[in-house]
């Protein structure tokens, strides 16, 4: 066999792992659940990822959606995501019927969650309902829905609500396929005033080409006192545009691609943001269902990269969305109690609701790991503590800085810690193991080993 045809080989089998020649891969950025249609929010130093969630058994098929609540992801350093669980799901529209089109069985589309005066409004598309809005005075929730009914009808392409706050405190809601839509919010954020208008600027006109190549999902935002607009392009595939304004209402003026299509993903649903004096742009492919499958199922995997400006304000074209992820910002502080559920890479595990609080991760089975970016050890740790639970026999917990090792790759292991029976799934009990040689800046792994079948749950851990 030929060197390069090794290679290739060499290639498909780490990616079947998560693994590339160098590394570890990190986008898509979730890999316990399918996300769709990322809609971040910085508040408070914290990013609050709110995404769409594809169900593991979306039928295979374009638009062949199955979708029932709306999930959160939080960061302090853009690579090592900590699931939040669901905030909010179709149950929370108690007018919605029960059965039939548009019901609280699916249909919960791409969402947008911001802040205004210390409450938190999720604006929230209901399929062939109109658009709600949820409000809750935490960005994790509870959330409540104060109208009982849509704030936006069926009748105006009422999907992919956008919503943008102007320097003088005036709010817009934007949303639409196949136009653009807009509103004025009025400072209660759940009604508005004056007409519901479509933007001209967008306006398909029959028989003449679309300059603009606008599909929908758009997402509006401002800087260094321009109006952007980006937004899902070029069906299908679709890549991610953008156009840009003096004012909040246009005219729009169409500048290009912040990403072009690629045959590999049909859809894509921009979110951006700035933090830490950076630019992030999230958007989705597919490439965890290609990674079960040849068949193309609506089981959608959210992204993110870096853009940057040129000096004229437009945006410098990234292209398609690479493996290695983003920088990350900072460190993770390793010596305070960290979430199971925090995670930069993972293979073979999910997340649950856990009886003790917030999410756990389960599905943990021999051979399945988690990776934590950036842990600063500082001048060393000598224990590690978690909190697992099992109904199995349980088995072992192999911690690893830099790297697993597997095959010709070799990481360090610096300790093992043995995991018990506890007596239930959701029995919680803390385990201990002796630590050696972990000091400085290193990625984490967490190797799962034991015998077949499910292991054990694990809610936290925390060095020492």
């Amino acid at each position: 066999m030929k060197t390069a045809r090794i290679k290739q080989c060499i290639a498909a089998l780490l990616l079947t792992v998560g693994l590339t020649a160098a590394g570890h891969a990190e986008n898509p950025i979730i890999q316990t659940k399918f996300t769709a249609d990322p809609a971040p929010m910085v508040y408070k130093d914290t990013v609050y990822l709110y995404t769409g969630h594809d169900e593991d058994d979306a039928p295979a098929g374009n638009a062949a959606f199955r979708m029932k609540d709306w999930l959160c992801y939080t960061s302090t350093d853009m690579v090592n995501w900590t699931d939040r669980g669901a905030v909010a799901t179709l149950k929370h529209f108690k007018w919605l019927p029960e059965k039939g089109w548009g019901s609280s069985e699916n249909g919960a589309w791409a969402a947008q969650c911001i802040e205004r005066d210390g409450k938190f409004y999720m604006y929230c598309p209901l399929l062939g309902r109109g658009i709600a809005v949820l409000v809750a005075d935490n960005p994790l929730g509870p959330f409540t829905d104060p109208l009982g009914k849509a704030l936006i009808s069926d009748k105006f392409d009422s999907i992919d609500p956008t919503v943008f706050i102007d320097d003088d405190g005036q709010a817009y809601l934007y949303w639409g396929n196949p136009n653009v839509w807009y509103v004025k919010l009025n400072k209660d954020m759940i009604s508005y005033s004056g007409e519901i208008t479509k933007d001209k600027s967008f306006a398909k006109v029959k028989g003449q080409k679309d300059p603009y190549h606008y599909q929908e999902g758009p997402w509006v935002y401002k800087r260094d006192g321009r109006y952007y607009m980006a937004y899902a392009s070029t069906c299908c595939p679709e890549g991610i545009g953008y156009a840009m304004s003096d004012a909040p209402l246009g005219p729009w003026e169409f500048k290009g691609y912040i990403m072009k299509p690629n045959k590999n993903s049909s859809g894509n649903h921009p979110g951006i943001i700035d933090y830490k004096g950076k630019t992030y742009v999230f958007g989705f492919n597919y490439r965890l269902n290609f990674m079960q499958t040849p068949k193309h199922h609506e089981r959608r995997s959210v992204c993110v990269d870096e853009i940057k400006y040129n000096a004229d304000g437009t945006i410098q074209e990234v292209p398609w969305w690479k493996e290695e992820g983003v920088a990350q910002v900072g460190t993770l502080n390793p010596y305070t109690k960290t979430e199971a559920e925090t995670i930069c890479w993972s293979s073979g595990v999910k997340t649950e609701v856990c009886s003790a609080g917030g999410m756990d991760v389960c599905n943990i089975q021999n051979g399945s790991y988690i990776k934590i970016k950036g842990v600063d050890f500082a001048k060393g740790a000598k224990s590690f503590k978690a909190s697992v639970a099992s109904d199995t026999k349980g088995g072992k917990i192999e911690i690893y800085l830099d790297n697993l090792t597997t095959g010709t790759v070799v990481g360090t292991l610096v300790g093992t810690l043995d995991v018990p029976s506890t007596g239930g799934a959701q029995e919680w009990k803390e385990k201990s193991c002796k630590i050696k040689d972990a000091k400085g800046v290193h990625d984490l792994y967490f190797k799962f080993v034991g015998k077949d079948g499910l292991l054990f749950n694990f809610d936290w851990w925390k060095f020492e």
